[in-house]
């Protein structure tokens, strides 16, 4: 009896190292996904982990690397991806939805970005309060939010139903502007006077300092865009990567285009409250608001240019108390900033520091992640907005997409979010831009197709999931057209993403702790490995 217990034992002992030794070496495997222009998402070789190093090495990742915790990918919504998404037949709607929301699809988005008012892929510009002088909201209403965008949320949420949201306006409403209209300047796609687009460089009044405090934070002459007839210069608004030059913009508008009167200032601040519980109403939860979608873009859509004195102003003294006093479970936070103007975005996040977790950061805004992040340690980074391209929807369009998740997360983002996820045809807007999206519907014969950067973003979003932590980056600049960045995910598994958008094939070498990951990379090439 005792030799056969002894057997048993033995042999158990043996199982169990037996085991050990199988689940060690899944441990030092890959799965290893890969996208071409010819094939999309296709699995390869599996990779393993070597006590070697291979090809040069790119990236080291100690065994007590922190980094920083990413928190959720998410997308916008907008009344033209309705538009498309409805020109599909019902079984094509769902399996969109289902592919980009749906916690085992494609994407996993988890979050949804708002605006409160008519952006520039709505149909035509609306508000939600048309009344001027209704200061009290009495008129205030999101009717038409009901039957267009809303209903796109809620296709969402069915896959989806964790999902939260947050919200930023394009425009306050036409009757709160100065130039009491729903874009910045005039052009053949809006009806604005073209007289009035000397509002936005226009000389200041002398105003005495104790009435206006925060006076002071507008920088002097012409850096601040200062001057009789200047005008935007067209090219500050083309969407190509590096179109707009080294300086965006060129010159900062000297006014706020919101009303700078305190029953204006209040009654804003009480319509984002209206919205937050308006929607909420409709089962969409905003737990986060950003005063400006691009304060410095100067629109000939919905927008609204802003200066660094009303900025302050308005978030410091209206939109954050009234926020903290009748919804303190929403968040208020800084952005979004689409300008490189280090030192005069400084001036109000100085302001606000104390009183905001977060800066939402979009185009030009990328450039100066590292050095907010150097001065402001103690805030959180979101990227707002993938940047929408001209309506091309190709691969080069795909690979710009994989440089800005690889760039804005790797800088330190922490949140992500794409702009349009379907669009039709070469994504027209009604002011006359193309633009990109993940899905593309050709409205001629009603088909689609999943573009390139729909699979851009899935070798981000479909292992990464919130909580994951980034430990390490090289960007394409660095690592000469090969951007690799490492996460690890809450089950303590590594994912590698790495991209090769050069003409030739790399070879590569990534240290995890004190083994190596050495890759091969095809020409233009997506690459997703995870490890088992």
């Amino acid at each position: 009896m005792l030799e056969c217990k002894n057997a048993i034992m033995k042999r158990l002992s043996t199982l169990i190292i037996a085991c050990a030794a199988s689940l060690g070496a899944a441990a030092q495997s890959f799965q290893h996904y890969i996208t071409t222009e010819q094939q999309q998402w296709q699995t390869a070789k599996r990779a393993a982990l070597s006590g070697r190093q291979g090809a040069g090495l790119v990236l080291t990742v100690s065994d007590d690397a922190q980094g920083h915790v990413f928190k959720a990918w998410g997308t916008c919504f907008n009344e033209l991806d309705l538009d498309a998404l409805e020109l599909l037949k019902p079984d094509e709607q769902e399996d969109v939805m289902r592919r980009i929301f749906a916690p085992d699809g494609d994407l996993r988005f988890t979050r949804g970005r708002l605006t409160m008012n008519a952006n520039d892929y709505s149909r035509a510009w609306y508000s939600c309060d048309t009344v001027a002088g209704d200061f009290q909201l009495r008129c205030f209403n999101i009717e038409h939010d009901k039957q267009n965008v809303i209903r796109l949320i809620h296709r969402a949420q069915k896959y989806q139903p964790q999902m939260t949201f947050w919200m930023s306006p394009w425009s306050p409403p036409a009757w709160m502007k100065i130039n009491q209209d729903y874009p910045v300047c005039s052009s053949e796609w809006n009806e604005q006077a073209k007289e009035k687009d000397y509002l936005l460089f226009s000389p200041l009044p002398t105003i005495p300092e104790q009435s206006s405090p925060t006076r002071s934070l507008s920088p002097k002459g012409e850096e601040s865009g200062q001057g009789e007839g200047a005008v935007v210069d067209p090219d500050e608004m083309k969407f190509a990567d590096g179109q707009r030059g080294s300086l965006f913009p060129k010159k900062l508008a000297s006014q706020t285009y919101f009303i700078q009167d305190p029953r204006y200032l209040q009654a804003y601040a009480n319509m984002f409250c209206r919205f937050i519980e308006l929607y909420a109403e409709e089962n969409i939860p905003i737990n986060m608001v950003m005063y400006q979608n691009e304060a410095y873009s100067y629109t000939p859509y919905p927008g609204c240019a802003w200066t660094a004195d009303g900025t302050l102003r308005f978030n410091r003294d209206y939109l954050i108390p009234t926020l903290r006093d009748k919804h303190p479970e929403v968040e208020v936070n800084i952005g979004t900033l689409n300008t490189n103007r280090l030192d005069y975005v400084s001036q109000f996040i100085d302001g606000l520091k104390d009183e905001v977790k977060a800066v939402g950061l979009q185009w030009e805004g990328r450039q100066i992640i590292d050095s907010l992040r150097q001065r402001y340690p103690g805030l959180h980074f979101i990227s707002t907005e993938s940047e929408c391209g001209n309506g091309q929807m190709n691969w080069q369009a795909g690979e710009h997409t994989f440089h800005l998740l690889a760039d804005y997360i790797g800088k330190g983002c922490d949140e992500y979010y794409i702009w349009n996820f379907i669009l039709c045809d070469q994504g027209r807007s009604a002011w006359g831009w193309n633009q990109n999206a993940l899905v593309q519907v050709c409205s001629s014969n009603l088909t689609f197709r999943y573009t390139p950067e729909f699979y851009a973003v899935k070798h981000f979003s479909h292992f990464v999931e919130p909580d994951s932590r980034m430990l390490g980056y090289v960007s394409r600049e660095q690592n000469e057209g090969m951007p690799v960045i490492v996460f690890q995910r809450p089950d303590h598994r590594y994912v590698v993403i790495a991209g090769n958008q050069t003409d030739n094939e790399r070879s590569a070498t990534v240290r995890l702790g004190k083994k190596y990951l050495n890759i091969t990379l095809q020409p233009h090439s997506f690459h997703t490995f995870v490890q088992e």
